[in-house]
């Protein structure tokens, strides 16, 4: 079997996305210092696929420990990489530690990967990078302005860095863009488990239904959207999973790409917060307690992504309907409950 190194396997992401990997035949094993996650999601991956992952507890930004895991493992042909920070106040707080961690985690994996000639390369990218946008819906050839946090700006310079060290490496490269991942692995075995206090609005809605907070605040009611609410983009969490064993299927099937390439991963439709909140009401019957709150800083108005370039290179599209996503959120979020 191939084996792929998957950088943040304990996190939410990288979690499903082993699961889909050992679904379809692949070799897995991760690296996760566990410093904003835990290793047991590796026994839940046991139960789903019936096979077990080693976790190499490193912290990437140390050089010599990341070494060892090359060493011990020559047999690797690709890398998936999800390890950064990733919360979005706490980056503004915090830039420094955000920039150290992201930046020096890629800049050892990169040097690494072309020492020992590991030429498939998966990048966890995001559209934080487009900033604030005019145009919708997003395309990848959509101009990238001033992002609005330090997290952000990891991710569009760590693409720039990449597609600069592209040319005078072997290593093909694919970054790919998530727009906004919901949902849980239908098992409801996995699912996200923000480190910290949730910021976005998936987990702050289950958290709500199930009793953990009293409300949820719906900031700004006043954008020239729908219904005045924000709208973002809401793609299930195993549709993002499957598109990163596409990306390295593409990649391992045609040796002779370009270097580097960037897709976005959206559904390709806008959903308003209020939309949102009513979907999950009527897939799960239960009713929210929602607040409407003035605009809150350094929100867009909308933004959804054109999913067409995955489409035709990759072959991938989305199947899972905005239902899907709330009952496996809610199956996620309540199985404590029972």
């Amino acid at each position: 079997m191939t084996k792929i190194l998957v950088t943040g396997g304990c996190g939410y992401i990288g979690s499903h996305t082993i699961v889909d990997l050992l679904d379809n035949g692949y070799e897995v094993i991760s690296v996760d210092d566990n410093s904003r996650s835990s290793d047991t999601i590796l026994d839940s991956i046991k139960e789903i696929t019936g096979k077990s992952v080693l976790n190499y507890k490193v912290n990437l930004c140390n050089v010599e420990e990341t070494k060892k895991i090359f060493k011990e493992n020559p047999d690797i042909q690709g890398i998936i990489h999800f390890a950064a920070y990733k919360t979005v106040p706490e980056s503004v707080n915090q830039p420094l530690l955000y920039y150290r961690n992201n930046m020096c985690s890629l800049f050892n994996l990169l040097e690494l990967s072309q020492q020992y000639k590991i030429n498939n390369f998966i990048f966890s990218s995001s559209c934080s990078v487009y900033g604030e946008v005019t145009d919708l819906p997003v395309t990848e050839q959509t101009h990238l302005t001033r992002t609005k946090s330090p997290y952000g700006n990891t991710k569009k310079v760590g693409e720039e860095v990449i597609e600069e060290f592209s040319q005078v490496s072997d290593v093909k490269f694919i970054a790919l863009r998530y727009f906004n991942p919901i949902g849980a692995h239908p098992s409801a075995k996995i699912g996200e488990t923000p480190y910290l206090p949730p910021q976005n609005l998936m987990p702050i809605l289950t958290e709500t239904a199930s009793g953990k907070r009293e409300k949820i605040m719906v900031f700004g009611t006043d954008y020239d959207t729908r219904d005045g609410s924000c709208i973002r983009d809401y793609i299930h969490i195993m549709d993002i999973a499957h598109a990163h064993t596409l990306a390295l299927n593409y990649l391992f099937k045609n040796p002779d790409t370009q270097k580097y390439d960037v897709l976005n991963i959206g559904s390709g439709e806008g959903v308003t917060v209020l939309e949102l909140i009513h979907a999950f009401e009527k897939a799960t019957g239960q009713k929210i307690n929602y607040e409407l709150a003035p605009r809150r800083s350094g929100d867009v108005a909308a933004i959804y992504a054109n999913n067409d370039k995955i489409k035709e290179k990759l072959g991938w599209t989305p199947q899972h309907s905005l239902e899907d996503m709330m009952q496996t959120a809610w199956a996620w979020e309540s199985r404590s409950l029972v």
